[in-house]
């Protein structure tokens, strides 16, 4: 018989049910959010549907999901709201964590249909958006700031006078100039350690960038406040988009992400590339540097890395809808943007791979009538397999056009500005190998099936190709071999190439105009628009040359030329001691050639010249770092505005001339009146002084002082006249 508990023992009468310990079982059957959680995620940015139309997105989301994680429909959860319409959101359950953290990876921010985008994150980020004290119990409605109208980021395209900017970087100063024909330039904006590595334009001028120890800044407006910035510590290089809505980023040390990062995730740390949305300043997406490795291995068998990728690896479509990434030797990956998935989610295989390059413009091919992008790429001989050129069209990754090499060395892709060509530079070596050869194969790209033409074959090697911006002629430099023996590089020769005219409309075939020998010219520089080109020896001890070149020249042509689109004319030849780099100003009026003390510290500054070769100032400045002109954007004038505008231009140019003698003459008036008031404050100053120190004898000092200014001002008149001394006739027989 059981005790009642009026008989129950004195010590558990004086139990308390506080002391007892319960903590392992709490270790034990406790619910951790952490592991219970990982496996939802939240879709937002849903349709909006009524109760019967439930389901049917349900089946339609699960479809999109499974593509990825593996979830059934009962895992997933629609709430709905008060007015019988779902509520836009859903949590869905998948079968494990690491299938959720890939949805989020591969779903985010991608297009449900034409009208909406889901957000998809991990419903344990509240955890880490939550803390301290981010998020509120009770909810506030958010605060909106009264409008506040900003700069115009173009302002600089409002001057009248259409002149260009520039910026110079000298010693710890980073300037901004406006550019005068012939005065110095006007400065406006000056400032001390505004970069701590270099400056640079964005493409269309918007922006101008500076170089820091925790990242990248852009700077712009009238006042030339800070726009934007990208936190990337110990960040090196930075490439935008052509149309700046991207950029990237790149550090040769590894991203270290420590805890409660507000810009970078976990998944960022140990990368070295970050690609941006300059719009929103926020990281779309970070990547490791790929090493190119060898055929050489080391002491334990493994290959060797000798080399990393050339910069930049990220290049983009000319519209901004894609960037695409080669791994040397296997494959191209193609990212859609801004989402930085990859395209149809696989990479591109291209086997042996050696470079690659996007046309520069959205080119339309002949009877082709559907958006596409177009790069070029080409591979080695491997084996028995020749050496290859491919053109693919993206998004379909249709090879539009290939063509097969033989005894391949190494190959050069060369886009004209517009797409309408492609050069492809081959290095041919001969059976045994002891001599090179280079041909041309240029694409016609517009036209029906592509059409391949090879420029006839050179002897010597090609060192440097460009082609004229928005035109159809070509400039190369050759160069022989380098006797083994020699310290002193071969002399080079400069060929002119340019299309044959056609009495049909249409575009020739590529003749040769000229070639000039005995040079020590290394590098071309086009003017941005075209005509004018600048064939220069840079980066050289023993010559400093530059020849003015003119292939529109106005005069008459020689008979071997009338059947080209070509005069071409040497305008000046010019030297430039130390010559590290030449900056053609975005109008191509003017070209600067710069002296840069990063390259060497003597006799550091620029020289600036007209398209035509004529010096109009030489500036030396120590410690002369960098000289870089203001890019413009893309004209708004129609093609016919254009073609108004140059069929009228003698009619501007007497009015661009008469502003400029005006200009000069203001300017000459602007020193007389700055001269006479100098005078009138000096003698107002004399009398002064000469009342307060004479006093009284002050009056006849004054007297006297105005006595010598009347016959300051009185009028000479000089009176000559002509003597005959002496007069000798001889008579000549």
């Amino acid at each position: 018989m059981a005790p009642s508990f009026d008989q129950l023992p004195q010590e558990l009468e004086d139990f308390d049910e506080d002391d007892i310990d319960y903590s392992d079982l709490h270790e034990q059957f406790e619910v951790r959010l952490d592991e219970g959680l990982d496996t939802f995620v939240v879709i937002d940015g849903l349709p909006r549907v009524p109760e019967d139309n439930r389901q049917k997105l349900i089946k339609f989301l699960l479809r999109k999901l499974n593509s990825v994680g593996k979830a059934k429909e009962e895992s997933v959860h629609m709430p709905m709201g008060s007015d019988n319409l779902t509520d836009g959101f859903a949590f869905v359950e998948f079968s494990s964590a690491k299938e959720a953290t890939a949805v989020c990876k591969q779903l985010d921010r991608t297009p449900l249909d034409k009208k909406h985008t889901v957000l998809v994150n991990k419903l344990t980020d509240i955890d880490r958006y939550g803390k301290e004290g981010r998020i509120e119990d009770e909810y506030t409605p958010p605060k909106i700031e009264p409008f506040q109208e900003k700069e115009h980021l173009r302002w600089f395209l409002e001057d009248k006078e259409g002149r260009d900017q520039l910026v110079m970087y000298r010693s710890d100063n980073v300037g901004v100039y406006l550019n005068e024909k012939e005065e110095a330039p006007e400065m406006i904006v000056d400032r001390q350690h505004w970069t701590e590595g270099f400056v640079q334009w964005s493409p269309q001028g918007t922006f101008l960038t500076s170089i820091h120890a925790q990242g990248v800044q852009l700077w712009g407006g009238r006042s030339w406040g800070r726009q934007k910035r990208f936190y990337h510590p110990a960040v090196n290089l930075v490439d935008f988009s052509p149309n700046e809505k991207y950029c990237t980023t790149w550090s040769h040390k590894p991203i270290t992400v420590e805890e409660g990062n507000p810009v970078l995730s976990v998944d960022d740390d140990g990368n070295n590339y970050i690609i941006w949305d300059i719009a929103t300043g926020k990281p779309l997406r970070s990547f490791k540097t790929l090493h190119i490795t060898s055929n050489q291995v080391d002491g334990e068998g493994q290959p060797v890395k000798t080399k990393i990728e050339k910069w930049p690896p990220f290049k983009w479509s000319p519209d901004d809808q894609y960037v695409a990434r080669m791994t040397q030797g296997s494959s191209v990956s193609v990212y859609s943007l801004p989402s930085m998935r990859l395209l149809d989610k696989s990479s591109i295989k291209i086997e042996g791979i050696q470079d690659f390059e996007w046309s520069p413009a959205t080119t339309h091919r002949d009877s082709v009538k559907t958006y596409e992008q177009l790069f070029c790429f080409w591979t080695p001989e491997l084996g028995s397999n020749p050496a290859k050129v491919g053109v693919m069209s993206i998004p379909s990754k249709e090879i539009v056009r290939s063509r097969n090499l033989f005894n391949v060395s190494d190959a050069k892709l060369h886009w004209q500005s517009d797409g309408t060509y492609l050069c492809v530079k081959v290095d041919r070596h001969s059976k045994s190998k002891k001599s090179m050869a280079t041909n041309l194969e240029i694409f016609r790209i517009t036209e029906k099936n592509i059409p391949i033409e090879v420029v006839d074959t050179l002897k010597d090697t090609v060192i440097n190709f460009a082609w004229e911006p928005k035109g159809s002629r070509f400039v190369i430099i050759t160069a022989g071999e380098i006797p083994a023996a020699s310290a002193v590089p071969p002399k080079t020769s400069v060929s002119f190439f340019a299309p044959e005219k056609l009495k049909t409309p249409g575009v020739g075939l590529f003749k040769h105009v000229r070639t000039v020998d005995k040079k020590n010219s290394n590098a071309i520089y086009w003017c941005p628009r075209g005509r004018f080109v600048i064939v220069a020896a840079i980066l050289s001890q023993q010559s400093f040359e530059l020849d003015f070149w003119d292939m529109d020249f106005e005069g008459e042509k020689e008979e071997k030329d009338k059947d080209l689109d070509c005069n071409l004319q040497l305008m000046a030849t010019a030297e430039h001691y130390g010559i590290t780099d030449v900056e053609w100003d975005p109008t191509g009026r003017y070209v600067a050639t710069v002296a840069s003390f990063w390259k060497h510290p003597a006799e550091n500054g620029y020289h600036l010249y007209t398209a035509t070769g004529n010096l109009l100032r030489e500036e030396h400045i120590e410690r002369f770092k960098q000289l870089s002109w203001r890019p413009r954007p893309p004209s708004l004038l129609s093609k016919d505005e254009q073609k108004k505008v140059r069929k009228n231009l003698r009619e501007y140019s007497r009015k661009f001339d008469e502003d400029d003698y005006n200009k000069r003459n203001q300017a000459n008036a602007q020193i007389i009146d700055n001269r006479r008031r100098m005078l009138d404050e000096w003698r107002a100053w004399r009398a002064r002084i000469v009342e307060d120190e004479l006093g009284d004898d002050a009056v006849e000092v004054a007297g006297l002082s105005v006595e010598g200014d009347a016959e300051d001002n009185s009028e000479a008149v000089e009176e000559i006249r002509e003597e005959i001394i002496d007069e000798t006739e001889e008579v000549i027989n």
